[in-house]
């Protein structure tokens, strides 16, 4: 089988994007897929390069044994070129990461999608940052993933 590799993208890659990407690994881990693809994730920003998932989601997580295990990086424009799929949070990363590889890549190479676009269960056209709200909002956006990682998931299987 072919290696699929999947990028999730949002602003510091310290709350969603690592959770989403914990969430495909241990979903891949569960149906025997490990092996089929490359996951990683980034942010747009800086801000938080080399520091691992915020606490809150990484405790939240944990309750649901999930384990957040990557560390910040920002997206380069090497990404257009090694990832098959990159997957946004929010509107306003989508419109980053198309102005990123408008500048500097010319392969059409990576799909660029909202992971919205897979929900099946709730109406949020974006994954809401839960970093500056309580802790109720991390389980929220677990939820959310779950569901629209899940859902592309399937899409490409």
């Amino acid at each position: 089988m072919k290696i699929i590799s999947v990028l999730f993208v949002c602003l510091g890659n310290i709350c969603r994007s690592p959770a989403a990407e914990a969430i495909f690994i241990n979903l891949l881990e569960k149906k025997g897929l490990t092996d089929c693809f490359i996951v990683d994730s980034a942010g747009t920003g800086s801000w938080h390069i080399g520091k691992k998932a915020d606490y809150r989601m990484r405790i939240a997580a944990e309750r649901r044994d999930i384990n957040i295990l990557s560390r910040a990086r920002q997206i380069t424009s090497h990404d257009f070129e090694k990832f098959n799929y990159i997957l946004a949070m929010d509107d306003s990363n989508f419109r980053n990461i198309q102005d990123l590889k408008n500048r500097t890549s010319s392969t059409d190479f990576s799909s660029i999608k909202k992971i919205q676009n897979f929900r099946s269960v709730f109406n949020e056209q974006e994954v809401p940052d839960p970093y500056f709200g309580g802790d109720e909002g991390f389980d929220n956006v677990l939820d959310i993933l779950e569901d629209s990682v899940s859902g592309f998931l399937e899409s490409i299987s």
